[in-house]
């Protein structure tokens, strides 16, 4: 078992701030750090003293079985009182406490961040969810009438909607293109964005990790491709970051938005966009800055008055996430995905998957449906009648619920959900 002088030693160097951390937070790692003994990701996934450890850094309601973390987690403990903690010293006096104390801090969330995603600072803006990044990518990108756009119809529908928007502004077009359903293989996809490129292509934009099946895609071998023919590939990383481990040279991506409310267990409204370094002067801010910020990574977070708080408990949630290690985070939420999917799919064919179920294609997040049961009839008789919350999925080439365990989730509650969908397969939900 390591001392707790090795296991403090271990953290720093990983970069995470253990003054921010309460007393409880950092008992809760220790402990959880000592069950651990030195095994890798793979055998402490199921090692529930472990994963009990973890549970408590949160303060989850016991009768509510929460499969829906994709959407927005919870944060733990630490990380709310972080935050509220900061929203008090803030509203003592604002202009002073907000702006001069508090406000100058996002320089060690933004350092946190970067260190995560393996990119300097000077690349790594504030944002406050995913869709500002990618809107500010969509919307900031110089481009001219007859210009075309590459996306999936998997993107996220807000998304969808601001390209939308802009063809019907600017005159650009946009070239939506179907997956076949279920993504196929990564030769497959990567085929199909080559079968729709032009010689007047000018823009890509994918998930990284699609939020309706789970499926991950192979954004490195679309990002080469893009990049030999001078294609700008702008990534949706909403579901991905601090989900599973990746960095930015292992993506190879120039342009990167993500929310830290999922995966991150930060606050809600927190998220971050990556520009590399040579791009930023040629992306437009959404709200206004001066010239001098050009070239100024900060020119994206032009967003007016807002709370320092939320942001500035990023970097809690940072620390808590490395004391974790992404690591056994993904082993653990493959673990999960695995127990109540496997078991379904082989309880009977009516349970369908088609979330590819293995270690590099998924992770955390799998879409299910039941051959027969009406999915959003489903999904309301799941919450009405056993406090079990999922997520409906009604797209044009599939459907189901989608299923986002998180790292407080106990194989208990996984197995809860597993009889309660047989149940609905074998006698109906009426």
């Amino acid at each position: 078992m390591p001392s707790r002088r090795s296991f403090v030693s271990s953290l720093t160097r990983a970069g995470v701030a253990l003054p921010v951390m309460n007393a409880g937070a950092f008992r809760s790692l220790f402990r959880a750090e000592g069950v651990a003994a030195g095994r890798n990701a793979t055998a402490l996934a199921s090692e529930e003293d472990y994963w009990a450890e973890i549970s408590r850094a949160f303060d989850t309601d016991s009768t509510i079985i929460n499969l829906n973390n994709g959407g927005c987690s919870p944060a733990p403990i630490t990380v709310m009182e972080a935050m509220i903690r900061d929203l008090r010293f803030s509203n003592e006096i604002p202009v002073d406490h907000m702006w001069n104390v508090l406000e100058p801090r996002i320089e060690s969330c933004r350092r946190d961040l970067a260190q995560m995603f393996g990119c300097d600072p000077e690349e790594m803006a504030i944002t406050r969810n995913a869709s500002e990044a990618q809107e500010i990518m969509i919307l900031g990108l110089d481009l001219k009438r007859g210009d075309e756009v590459i996306i999936t119809n998997q993107n996220y529908g807000r998304m969808m909607t601001t390209w939308d928007q802009r063809a019907r502004r600017d005159g650009i077009v946009v070239k939506t293109i179907s997956l076949g359903g279920p993504p196929g293989s990564d030769e497959d996809i990567v085929n199909r964005f080559r079968q729709a490129i032009t010689p007047q292509t000018r823009v890509i934009e994918i998930t990284h990790i699609t939020n309706l099946t789970g499926h991950i895609f192979p954004v490195k071998q679309i990002s080469k491709m893009a990049r030999e023919k001078g294609i700008a590939l702008f990534i949706d990383g909403a579901h991905a970051f601090a989900h599973f481990p990746f960095t930015r040279d292992e993506l190879d991506v120039d342009y990167y938005g993500t929310s830290l409310h999922k995966w991150l267990h930060a606050p809600i409204g927190t998220g971050f966009l990556y520009v590399r370094r040579d791009k930023i002067k040629s992306l437009w801010p959404m709200m206004a800055a001066p010239k001098e910020m050009d070239e100024n990574i900060r020119k994206f977070e032009e967003i007016g008055t807002h709370p320092a708080a939320n942001h500035n408990a990023i970097s809690v949630a940072a620390a808590f996430n490395r004391g974790i290690g992404l690591e056994r985070k993904a082993a653990r939420l493959r673990y999960l995905r695995d127990r109540w999917a496997k078991t379904l799919m082989a309880e009977s064919p009516r349970f369908k998957v088609p979330t590819p179920l293995n270690n590099t294609q998924s992770c955390g997040i799998a879409l299910v449906d039941v051959e027969g049961v009406d999915t959003e009839k489903l999904f309301g008789w799941l919450w009405s009648k056993h406090r079990i919350r999922t997520t409906p999925i009604v797209h044009a080439e599939f459907k189901g619920l989608r299923i986002t365990p998180s790292v407080y989730t106990t194989p208990a509650e996984i197995d809860v959900f597993v009889d309660v969908m047989r149940k609905a397969a074998k006698v109906g939900i009426a």
